[in-house]
């Protein structure tokens, strides 16, 4: 493809700008072929929730890696994903009969616990009985079932936790993704649960993480309350991503790499101390931030401390070293500093 047939694309990232054509960018396709012809022979690997946060950072990751990618959104499908309900039985059928996948990656989920709450029926069909389905058929055809599970399913009361530490999930949200856990498992003995706590990463909008979404806060120009009770252990999406592919990678090779892992960064911070570290790491003010000791009324119940014991990950040489997270907030946080901000306008 020349350059001017081609697409192309500008990549801004700090210190660096590139301009690429699109086609190099492709990390997810409605065309199986034609990643095939990109990757001849390469394994094939099916991502649910493809636009979001961590489905985007698993597509990019398995591509690069040389796998053949097919991903799947709803409510937001674009170019290059297929639209697939997945509260739908025969379209999650119908998907993986036509694409046949060696690995499927659940990362679709109601993750946000306030919405749990206030649409519980819509969160469990897809939160439960969507893993459930996906989680037979997946049996049924042989392909790696990966689910993603939240530290959320424990209370916060004796961490750290290990996978065989028993749950006790505060909130329906954990509820949700603890009941998916066990249909999981069920249905797919083979599969691998990778438990993961509150993530961030390049986000196409700040509200797409609770940890960007601090920048809103760091930027204000009044004081803004800022939990510093919860304790938080914010893990790069991009992080999450390379284990998923490490993990499909062994277990398609080694049959006893199945149930539960978990994986996590490793500093420890409540929100109004991440807040603190992006105003340093950008050099801004930070004495409008003010540390609120008590959890906020009327909203969901979250755990104290649900620090994930990642061990068993780290001895099967399964885990990656999580990204500082000053260096790594400031990668994603960039493309929204005030002289960057007309960047997003255009190309988000």
């Amino acid at each position: 493809m020349s350059f001017a047939a081609a697409e192309l694309r500008i990549i801004f990232s700090p210190g660096q700008v590139q301009l690429v054509q699109v086609n190099e960018l492709l990390v997810v396709t409605t065309n199986v072929r034609k990643e095939e012809e990109a990757f001849p022979g390469g394994p094939r690997v099916l991502v649910t929730g493809a636009t979001g946060l961590l489905g985007r950072a698993v597509c990019r990751e398995f591509h690069i890696s040389g796998w053949s990618v097919v991903g799947t959104g709803y409510r937001r499908a674009r170019p290059h994903l297929l639209r697939c309900d997945l509260t739908d039985e025969d379209a999650i059928r119908g998907l993986l009969h036509e694409h046949q996948p060696d690995v499927i990656v659940h990362c679709a989920a109601e993750r946000r616990p306030d919405v749990v709450d206030r649409h519980t029926e819509a969160a469990v069909n897809l939160n439960v009985h969507a893993t459930s389905t996906l989680a037979k058929e997946a049996a049924v055809s042989g392909a790696l079932f990966i689910y993603i599970s939240t530290d959320y399913v424990f209370d916060g009361r004796n961490p750290p936790y290990g996978e065989d530490d028993s749950p006790n999930p505060l909130n329906l949200y954990g509820r949700s993704k603890l009941e998916g856990e066990r249909e999981t498992l069920r249905h797919c003995p083979g599969a691998v649960v990778l438990r993961v706590p509150v993530l961030f990463g390049e986000v196409e909008s700040l509200t797409e993480s609770v940890v960007t979404n601090l920048w809103l806060k760091v930027e204000a120009a009044e004081g803004c309350t800022l939990d510093h009770c919860r304790q938080r252990f914010p893990t790069d999406a991009r992080d999450v991503a390379a284990v998923c592919r490490k993990l499909a990678e062994r277990a398609k090779e080694d049959p006893s790499i199945r149930g539960i892992f978990h994986f996590s960064g490793k500093e420890q911070m409540t929100n109004y101390e991440m807040a603190l570290a992006i105003a340093h790491a950008f050099n801004l003010p930070s004495n409008h931030l003010i540390p609120l000791t008590e959890q906020s009324p009327g909203s969901a119940l979250r755990p104290v401390n649900a620090q994930l014991n990642c061990t068993r990950l780290e001895l099967l040489n399964l885990s990656v070293e999580p990204r500082p997270f000053s260096s790594a907030i400031t990668d994603c946080l960039w493309p929204f500093t005030p002289d960057k901000r007309w960047r997003q306008t255009v190309f988000h």
